[in-house]
């Protein structure tokens, strides 16, 4: 169904149930899912979170100017990334840790001709670092990244099953979305991603599905095209 993807990785799931840190066995599940989806010969981008070890407009940071705790947050996206990258190779998949904050020791600077080059060639690219500013956030980051490298589809794995007209945590009879449009998300004011995200998708038709990451397979499901968590469209 999808060629190349990229798939947004909070980092409260790479916690798993602790909830803080990395969890090994959460993130040896999540690779190998990806390791299950790269056999079929998608290109597979991840962005990920980093709100696991530190989230910058939490009460973490809650006394700190805003920039520098947004430069804290990016700086905990690479540890996730670079942790990702190890269970990866360790299944035998090629994979490249590439940061909009350059750190030449630890992984390659982004750049968008060279990361599409690695993921013709078959390698899994995790983008970490934001876009290497502060004020946006890696729900952003992933739209952004998922347009520049022409993805076919972004993935947005959650703790939920899909796009709810509430809360389904919080509201029993929440109502589930099968398909939505980013101007209804906007004008419902739902809580899907932050505004940012939701705008540069829209403007630039980028089609995005929400699913549950707890779920086993999801992942290789929705590539294959079965109808899994929620579709939304421009």
């Amino acid at each position: 169904m999808y060629k190349r993807i990229v798939l947004k990785l909070s980092g409260e799931v790479l916690a798993g149930p602790k909830g803080f840190g990395l969890d090994a066995e959460k993130i040896a599940e999540i690779t190998q899912e990806i390791v299950d989806v790269h056999a079929l010969g998608v290109e597979i981008g991840i962005v990920v979170g980093g709100g696991n070890i530190f989230r910058g407009v939490m009460d973490q940071a809650k006394n700190m100017d805003r920039v520098s705790a947004d430069n804290m947050g990016m700086l905990s996206t690479i540890i996730n990334a670079i942790a990702m990258q190890d269970a990866l190779e360790q299944r035998g998949v090629q994979c490249r840790v590439m940061t909009a904050v350059f750190m030449n020791q630890v992984a390659e600077p982004y750049i968008r001709r060279r990361a599409v080059r690695h993921l013709e060639k078959g390698r899994v690219v995790i983008f970490a670092a934001g876009i290497g500013n502060p004020f946006f956030s890696t729900d952003t980051a992933a739209s952004l990244r998922a347009m520049e490298v022409k993805a076919d589809v972004l993935l947005k794995a959650t703790k939920v099953d899909g796009v709810y007209d509430a809360d389904p945590v919080l509201v029993k009879d929440a109502v589930k979305y099968d398909e939505i449009t980013y101007m209804e998300i906007l004008q419902k004011g739902l809580k899907v991603m932050d505004l940012t995200a939701v705008s540069l998708c829209k403007d630039n038709s980028l089609p995005m599905i929400i699913f549950n990451m707890n779920q086993p397979g999801n992942i290789k499901r929705v590539v294959l095209g079965e109808k899994v968590g929620s579709l939304v469209t421009a």
